[in-house]
């Protein structure tokens, strides 16, 4: 199931250019034959509730494509931690019955694709001139874009337990979004962070500039 697991989602998984997406009407009637209702959280370990959901996970992937995955990535220690949906709490706390639980699902789903809209639009306002080669673009340009894209996944995580696994996510999204390779942009991401980040800890600004500066300069540094 890890190509499942929305932490290994690449930005050609989510890019909503790529995946075009409409919610139908026959998706909650699906998903309610998939829900199956939980026994109370004492007596189902953690890891069993969560897997209860891998065939609506499944489901939602076959059927939009693997960025939907992302659906229960929730606030805090949900069922995947670190995320941004609000809808959807946990297996715990959000399971009930199927006729209840699936349209929870849906609205999650579109909360998930909100959120990634929301960020392409970002990275376009964001990007640097069009036709400018990346190692010869201000640095300013990255700066910014880093400092802006912190502080947005820092304020919709909550920055709540393992928000910073999310936030280098979705900076390396940006670097891949302006054509960077997948690799560089891991390294370039994992040196600018390089454990300034904790959970239930809001980066003050300080270390949103130093994290900032040390980005600029890596991806200044592309040959």
């Amino acid at each position: 199931m890890s190509e499942l697991w929305a932490h290994t989602l690449t930005w050609a998984d989510v890019d909503p250019a790529c995946h075009p997406f409409q919610m139908d009407a026959d998706a909650a009637k699906e998903l309610a034959c998939l829900v199956v209702p939980l026994l109370p959280s004492c007596e189902v370990a953690r890891e069993d509730r969560r897997r209860s959901l891998d065939p609506a996970t499944e489901f939602l992937a076959g059927r939009y494509g693997r960025w939907a995955c992302g659906w229960n990535w929730s606030v805090g220690e949900g069922d995947v931690d670190g995320g941004i949906v609000e809808v959807w709490c946990c297996s715990s706390d959000s399971v009930t019955t199927p006729g209840a639980t699936a349209p929870m699902v849906v609205e999650a789903l579109r909360e998930w694709r909100d959120w990634l809209e929301d960020l392409a639009e970002r990275f376009a306002a964001l990007a640097p001139p069009e036709n400018t080669p990346v190692s010869s673009t201000d640095l300013w340009y990255w700066e910014r874009a880093c400092t802006r894209l912190v502080t947005v996944v820092a304020d919709r995580t909550q920055a709540e337990s393992g928000w910073y696994g999310h936030c280098m996510q979705v900076l390396q999204w940006f670097l891949a979004y302006n054509g960077i390779d997948e690799g560089q942009a891991v390294e370039i991401v994992r040196n600018a962070v390089g454990g300034r980040f904790g959970s239930w800890i809001a980066p003050d600004v300080p270390v949103v500039d130093a994290v900032s500066s040390r980005f600029a300069r890596g991806v200044g540094g592309i040959r």
